[in-house]
């Protein structure tokens, strides 16, 4: 048997429960991002992974800006600090339906039905650009579909009962397979029910370098555009009514709008973020383990199980002969109580989450992992959680706090809990249409597939 905890409670509910309470009582802003962070290997394992690591860290910041973009991720790339895009799992996969009752009964089916539109919009529209400037080799994107394993026949009943209730409220299921144990017995060697949707994976540093290099290309003629990596912003003070002065261990810039675009560590500069309501750092751990067999058993789909606590997908193969080296996340549960949230500290893993994750593998497909085998890297990252799961996208953060004149035309996109990769650059998308609808003097328009709710900071939750 695999290592399952059947106790643990899904990420959504987790974070609604869990950050009720810190550590200490008192939640305190996030620090700085870690001058020396545990080693990953999108970032470490290729000289050419990071060309942008230093990417203006030299050059004299601009005295004044029309916008400073704090952050620069996949959030902070869609609407131009370290970033957990160059930390996570790689994966580029919407959710297909699981917690849809959860949602539809929190919230309503138009919200819940939503809450999937946004990501199937963001890895369709990732993938688009990619393709469509032939960057599919450049950033290893794999598509390979998703395998969700149901360890539990509570899990199995649950994962039923929310594609029912997605289906009837007719939720696009385009692509969604039902696969018994002997199917995936069969073809996988893993003796547990499942799911599979469509997905991806992929590198994401480089599709971040991509993103970035391509919008600079085309910013030349309508703008300048300017990326200063290793700058840490320390504070944003306010001038004026209409400006601000962010200041950096460099040097400060005026700027008449700011976008906050941090995740995890928006609080640093947002202080009133720091609470079970607001943005909470957690802790990610993620590991390279080599398979014990080729890649024509472990195959190229990318997986989860445990109830999405753990992640892995094979990454692609140079020789017929190598054996693929696999990506595997998650093992947060192993930490408890507090399962790594309120950890905002990426210069070191976790021994038991570690553990956690050695055995996975090794437990669930039995004789195509090595259980004495030593992991090639194993790093950490600082995701945001949210009490619901859910992001903030909001086009000021005056609701938020009663200071309201300090945060005028203060943008933030961030709480992906854990999930950011199919849903962050959608939710910048947003706020770079926010932006320009206002610097147009024009009205803005909320797409079709933005959640309601992702624009308050009034979050339901029960």
């Amino acid at each position: 048997m695999p290592p399952v905890h059947p106790q643990i409670l899904g990420k959504l509910e987790h974070s609604q429960k869990v950050l009720e309470t810190t550590p200490s009582g008192h939640p305190t802003p996030a620090k700085l991002p870690s001058r020396n962070p545990t080693r990953s290997f999108w970032i470490d394992s290729s000289p050419d992974a990071n060309p942008l690591a230093g990417q203006g860290s030299q050059d004299p910041l601009p005295s004044e800006a029309d916008i400073c973009i704090i952050g620069a991720g996949f959030t902070g790339c869609r609407r131009r600090k370290r970033t957990f895009t160059g930390r996570n799992g790689g994966h580029l996969t919407p959710a297909a339906f699981t917690r849809f009752a959860q949602r539809q009964a929190l919230f309503d089916t138009v919200e819940a039905i939503k809450s999937y539109e946004l990501e199937q919009h963001t890895t369709s529209l990732l993938v688009k650009i990619i393709e469509e400037n032939g960057w599919a080799s450049d950033v290893d994107l794999v598509e390979g579909g998703h395998i969700s394993l149901l360890f539990t026949e509570k899990e199995a009943k649950n994962a039923h009962n929310d594609f029912d209730m997605a289906r009837q409220a007719q939720l696009n299921l385009d692509g969604v397979e039902w696969l018994s144990k002997e199917e995936l017995e069969k073809e996988y060697g893993v003796p547990y029910p499942g799911f599979r949707r469509p997905g991806y994976n992929v590198w994401p540093l480089k599709l971040v370098t991509k993103l970035y290099q391509h919008a600079q290309a085309h910013a030349r003629q309508y703008a300048s555009l300017s990326l200063h990596t290793r700058t840490p912003v320390t504070a944003v003070t306010h001038e004026t009514t209409s400006t601000y002065t962010v200041v950096t261990n460099w040097g400060s810039i005026s700027c008449s709008r700011i976008v906050h675009a941090t995740n995890g560590y928006a609080s640093h500069l947002l202080p009133f973020l720091a609470s079970p309501d607001g943005i909470i750092p957690a802790r990610g751990q993620v590991m390279t383990t080599r398979a014990s067999v080729g890649t024509d058993q472990i195959k190229i789909s990318s997986w989860s199980g445990n109830k999405g606590f753990a992640y892995w997908f094979p990454r692609p193969v140079t020789r017929d002969t190598e054996k693929p080296l696999i990506i595997i996340g998650g093992g947060q549960e192993a930490a408890a109580p507090s399962r790594e949230l309120y950890v905002d500290d990426d210069s070191e893993t976790h021994p038991l989450v570690g553990k956690a994750l050695r055995e996975f593998l090794p437990s669930v497909f039995e004789g195509k992992y090595d259980p004495h085998s030593e992991p090639e890297m194993e790093w950490t990252g600082i995701t945001g959680y949210t009490k619901t799961g859910d992001p903030f996208v909001r086009p000021n953060l005056l609701a938020a706090n009663p200071d309201r004149d300090l945060y005028k035309k203060q943008y933030i996109a961030a709480g992906y809990t854990g999930h950011g990769m199919p849903r962050a650059f959608g939710c910048a998308e947003v706020i770079a249409q926010m932006i320009l609808a206002e610097i147009s003097d024009k009205e803005w328009k909320e797409p079709d597939w933005l959640p309601q709710r992702y624009l308050t900071w009034n979050r339901r939750v029960e």
